[in-house]
């Protein structure tokens, strides 16, 4: 039974989350699992936002839009990290921890030769959340 549903968002490629969003509409709704798009952004201007702000309130407009689409309610969260290519997978899993989730679902894309030798975020993130993960390609 899944309760509460956690789905990191890069708002810098979300055309790149369709699949993990359909996703989350098939696990999430029958259940009315709490959904919660969460977001990692740096203190530093990026190419999805100027400042943790102007993020925030990026996140915020597209949850809307996949509340839309999906029918449920959806909350979104920012969290702003020093160095959030090094830590992204640490901060997605504690904030798992945090908000209760007993489910991510975490897109993914098809792994190059780099993944072979350092892990993707999805591949830390499902190696050691604590709940159960669904990485979506």
């Amino acid at each position: 039974m899944t309760k509460s549903v956690l789905v990191p968002v890069d708002l810098a490629h979300t055309d790149a989350l369709e699949a993990a969003i359909s996703a989350v509409r098939v696990v999430a709704a029958p259940e009315r699992a709490k959904v919660t798009l969460v977001g990692v952004t740096g203190s530093v201007p990026s190419a999805a936002a100027h400042n943790p702000t102007e993020f925030s309130e990026k996140l915020a407009a597209y949850g809307s839009e996949v509340a839309a689409r999906i029918g449920l309610p959806v909350d979104t969260q920012t969290l702003v990290d020093v160095d959030v290519e090094a830590d992204l997978g640490r901060v997605l899993i504690k904030a798992a921890e945090d908000l209760g989730a007993d489910l991510i679902v975490m897109a993914s894309h098809v792994p190059g030769f780099i993944e072979h030798i350092i892990a993707s975020n999805a591949g830390y993130v499902a190696s050691h959340a604590k709940c159960s993960v669904y990485v979506v390609r």
